[in-house]
């Protein structure tokens, strides 16, 4: 029997999800098809509104072999799981003469524990297990939300946290799951028969594609102990999130709270000596922390050393002595000496690897209001893990609607750990980049404006030209405005400035949950939504209710970051521009992104507003604009005002 065509499947599943067949959908469903078949690797930067969805999941469903996806967000994960994946395999089941089965796949602590739920949590005070329900208050939100899990337990078929609605706090699910240190393993667990999690991993095996996140990705690749099943295929979506989400996985962290909480939790599982040998230890580290002040660490300071080196050691000889002892007052003891030793495995992991002093190592302190000192330690580049374990073995495509930056797919490959496009050698791994373009006509429905005459914006301080340009802006668009501002605290004051001034609603992020703030966002034309980083890539509301986004200044990472600071530094060393490398390209992807939030439907028309004139008068500009949406470009103030007014007015006469 001939395999059907590409086009054919890809037609059929267009039409079964209801969409329309566009011509970059087409050209990277090919390019899939082709690095899967080859077993090379493919960047490819697909638009809003391509369907690159469909653009990877046709070409790997038609290969036959097992195909990992790694999304960023959850509500990618949903859309694939929920409706992209069930209408997709219906559509080509009579194709391909046969159904390919998919599983969603996260890790552990995403799943209900039912060890927990009916045993209990160990608890501080006195280290037997304490029954959750009983302690917390019934009428309290943590009660409540302990007796609903406790009902939604029986009814739920995954045990999964995103299938409850509506979501707990994570207070409340922190009693109820466990991270997979902490887990007594299925063989061992009363409840590991009906395990929510090790079912979903017997779903992955059985699965012809498993959906899953870039964080569970990267554990799977730095920790060794796979997670997920073996795979031919490795599709990366939203892809330019990955270097941030693989470096969180693989950013170690310590503080008092954290190192008093492993040594009350095995106080009772060792001898006494053994535990005043901890605490000794925990007290030491806590005196040094007192006097952290916020910054990197070039050197370990020789206090500091000497105190990671005391709670190392103290941490490796309770571990030893965690199976000796026995305390008949301890309940469940084989529960609560797991969650000891997970909790003295990071704390012994954390000392031992910031006193071994890696070079490709970067360490901090950061200091908190609420939660006081802490003491971090992160990869200064996770390319080099990336290119060894994610690019053999496999063939990898990665896609984003934003990973061509300054006009070239080099700057995102070089913090994958790839060489540049088509450098040749034996190990080197051969990938393409391929730009699949937009389905919209950017030059006229969009505008950028760089407000050019505004004066360049200082590390602290008001800007008071600013606050009076913003004003204008939002007045002349009738409201309809996403605010993408550098900091919380630029936002807030945005905000207040513009309640005083203006008659339009200005929502602020913060002030009540993200999803809530979008719909009301999306149902009121006359609103502003304004907020920071997590709006510049989660907004998605085409139509009327956003036609003009604002940033207000160019979002080049803070010069006291320690690990941006701490990269930029170690590329200048090896003789490269440090801060094109690390500071223009994070904010290049940051401003594509926050452009990418005004054009989300063939209707859409309206502005992209910079209040820095740094995009315009820099010499960093062009690449920044290049890195964007093919706008059309404008410094003219009177220009963006009047265009703002023309399309508030159209939308005000269609009743919008």
């Amino acid at each position: 029997m001939t395999k059907p065509s590409l086009p054919k499947l890809l037609h059929a599943a267009v039409t079964a999800v209801g969409g329309v067949e566009r011509p970059g959908q087409v050209t990277m469903a090919t390019a899939v098809a082709d690095a899967v078949d080859d077993g090379s690797h493919l960047l490819v930067q697909a638009g809003t509104g391509t369907g690159k969805s469909l653009g990877y999941l046709v070409p790997a469903l038609a290969h036959g072999e097992r195909v990992v996806i790694a999304t960023a967000t959850l509500a990618l994960q949903r859309q694939l799981v929920e409706r992209d994946l069930p209408r997709t395999v219906d559509a080509l089941h009579p194709l391909l003469r046969r159904r390919p089965q998919f599983a969603m796949l996260k890790g552990r602590s995403n799943y209900l524990c039912l060890h927990r739920l009916h045993e209990g949590a160990p608890q501080d005070e006195d280290e037997g297990l304490f029954d959750q329900f009983e302690s917390a208050a019934p009428t309290s939100k943590l009660g409540q939300d302990l007796l609903r899990m406790r009902d939604w337990a029986d009814e739920t078929e995954t045990g999964d946290r995103d299938d409850l609605t509506p979501g707990v706090s994570d207070k409340a699910w922190s009693q109820v799951s466990v991270s997979s240190r902490e887990c007594l393993g299925a063989t061992k667990c009363a409840y590991g028969a009906e395990c929510f999690a090790e079912m979903a991993r017997e779903r992955a095996k059985l699965s012809d594609v498993v959906v899953t996140n870039h964080a569970l990705l990267a554990i799977d690749a730095i920790e060794g102990a796979p997670v997920l099943p073996q795979h031919e295929v490795l599709i990366v979506d939203e892809a330019h999130e990955l270097v941030s989400r693989v470096t969180g996985v693989a950013t170690g962290e310590l503080t008092p709270g954290q190192v008093n909480r492993a040594v009350r939790r095995s106080a009772k599982l060792v001898n006494e000596k053994v535990a005043d040998g901890l605490q000794t230890a925990a007290e030491g580290f806590e005196r040094v922390m007192e006097l952290a002040l916020p910054g990197r660490l070039e050197e370990v300071p020789e206090d500091l050393g000497y105190a990671l080196m005391a709670l190392r050691d103290a941490a490796r000889e309770v571990v030893s002595a965690l199976g000796a002892t026995r305390d008949k007052s301890v309940q469940d003891e084989d529960a609560v000496r797991k969650q000891a030793l997970a909790m003295l495995e990071t704390v012994h992991g954390v000392a031992e690897r910031i006193t071994n002093g890696s070079e490709w190592d970067v360490v901090w302190y950061e200091r908190h209001d609420r939660f006081g000192a802490s003491l971090r330690v992160a990869p200064l580049s996770v390319s080099g893990l990336l290119r060894e374990k994610l690019f053999t073995d496999r063939s990898v495509v990665l896609t984003s609607a934003t990973l061509k930056l300054g006009g070239d797919f080099n700057g995102v490959g070089a913090s994958l750990g790839l060489s540049p496009e088509g450098t040749e050698g034996d190990d080197v791994p051969q990938w393409k980049g391929l730009d699949v373009g937009s389905p919209f006509d950017y030059p006229k429905q969009g505008i950028l404006y760089v407000a050019k005459h505004l004066a360049t914006p200082g590390r602290e301080g008001s800007r008071g030209d600013m606050m009076d340009e913003l004003a204008e802006l939002v007045e002349a668009a009738g409201g309809r405005t996403l605010g993408l501002f550098s900091s919380m605290r630029a936002a807030q004051a945005a905000a207040e400035e513009l309640r005083g001034r203006l008659d339009n609603p200005i929502l602020l992020q913060g002030e009540e949950t993200l999803g809530e703030l979008i719909k009301t966002f999306a149902a009121d034309p006359k609103t502003c939504l304004f907020g920071t980083l997590s709006l510049w890539q989660g907004v998605d509301v085409p139509g009327p209710s956003c036609q003009l986004v604002v940033m207000d200044r160019i979002p080049f990472p803070r010069p006291d970051d320690p690990l941006m600071s701490a990269r930029q530094k170690a590329v200048e060393e090896g003789g490269g521009n440090g801060f094109m490398a690390v500071a223009a390209t994070h904010a290049a992807l940051l401003m594509a992104q926050g452009a990418g939030r005004l054009v989300r439907a063939t209707g859409d028309r309206g502005v992209v507003a910079v209040l820095d004139p740094r995009l315009a008068n820099a010499r960093y500009g062009s690449y920044l604009r290049a890195s964007l949406p093919d706008f059309w470009y404008t410094t003219d103030r009177n220009q963006a005002r009047r265009s703002l007014a023309a399309i508030d007015a159209a939308a005000r006469a269609d009743g919008k």
